[in-house]
């Protein structure tokens, strides 16, 4: 018998108190693996409805849904005569909401880190109270690519990694989701910063010390730490240097 999953249906994991998700959600991180895996580029066409349902079982409306909310994402778009292609003006409308021109400014990086800091402050309870001794140690392993990162780039990718990380441990796949959904300016406001000051032993340091502060279940120390390191980028914004951050 083959199980049609309704979009209003909920997908149940292991043990009674385990997180229970969605089907469109679950759709939505299938559709995404399998285009991440087929290696589809901007403008490739997207499998149709009918496809998507047979190839992951699900009913109708729970493949159209679950496409609305890729759109809504950036992730694919509709073209006349195509249908859904994969997009690419996730990454650019992000950034020209936070007025990316040569730079940021200090009101949108304000903006910008006021959000990250609600995200990755509140995350920290979470992680300290579900997550175990060896995924917290798996983050020294994630800073570590800081060291060897030979450009801006790669370096940018490196620090964005480990606070993703960090959401991930949280567990909560909304937060996670909306974190990404920034993660192409976030990534280039670390670009400005490793520009201006490209060793990053001090960022890899400030890294280590809130992992130990997550090992040791210390919420006020991860609090701190937390919040005077995304403080710190503030003094590579233009025009910031008069003002409060």
């Amino acid at each position: 018998m083959v199980l049609i999953l309704d979009s209003n249906e909920n997908v149940g994991t292991a043990g009674p108190d385990a997180p229970r998700v969605s089907a469109v959600d679950r759709l939505v991180d299938q559709i995404r693996e399998m285009l991440t895996h087929r290696g589809l580029r901007i403008g490739d066409p997207v499998p149709t409805e009918r496809e998507l349902g047979e190839m992951f079982q699900a009913s109708r409306n729970t493949v159209r849904e679950a496409l609305v909310v890729l759109r809504a994402y950036g992730l694919i778009e509709t073209r006349p005569k195509v249908g859904a292609v994969v997009a690419a003006g996730h990454g650019e409308a992000i950034k020209r909401l936070f007025s990316f021109h040569n730079g940021i400014s200090p009101d949108s990086f304000r903006d910008l880190q006021g959000f990250r800091r609600i995200i990755e402050l509140g995350v920290g309870d979470e992680v300290i109270l579900k997550a175990s001794d060896a995924d917290i140690a798996a983050l020294s392993q994630v800073n570590d690519r800081l060291l060897i990162a030979r450009t801006v780039p790669e370096a940018a990718q490196a620090d964005y990694d480990f606070h993703e990380a960090i959401i991930a441990l949280g567990g909560n796949r909304t937060t996670l989701a909306a974190y990404r959904m920034l993660s192409p300016v976030i990534v280039e406001v670390m670009q400005i910063g490793k520009s201006a000051r490209p060793v990053q032993a001090d960022t890899h340091a400030a890294h280590a010390e809130v992992v130990a502060a997550l090992m040791a279940r210390d919420r006020i120390a991860y609090a701190y730490l937390m919040s005077r390191h995304l403080d710190f980028g503030l003094r590579f914004v233009a025009g910031a240097s008069d003002r409060r951050p």
